[in-house]
């Protein structure tokens, strides 16, 4: 076996995965069916959050405001809504 990795030696290797990357898209959304609604689905994520973070306790609250200032989790609007303050 030579191992000789002299640049005369070494070949360019490439794939082009374009047209399985668009077959594959174009099954997840198939998948997802008409009756997909991403609008709904972002305001069934910040129901979710919001529950999630509803009723925490002084020192939760705490803890949630260290990792907000950390950048953590995303801060909170005083709706409990993420108000993208912490995104980049």
């Amino acid at each position: 076996m030579n191992h000789n990795d002299s640049p005369d030696q070494l070949h360019t290797f490439e794939l082009d995965f374009t047209e399985h990357e668009t077959a594959r898209r174009a099954e997840v959304v198939a998948a997802l069916g008409d009756d997909w609604d991403p609008v709904e689905v972002l305001r069934g994520e910040d129901e979710a959050h919001r529950l999630l973070y509803s009723g925490l306790d002084e020192e939760q609250e705490a803890v949630h405001r260290m990792l907000v200032a950390a950048g953590v989790l995303p801060a909170r609007d005083e709706t409990g809504k993420d108000d993208g303050a912490a995104s980049d």
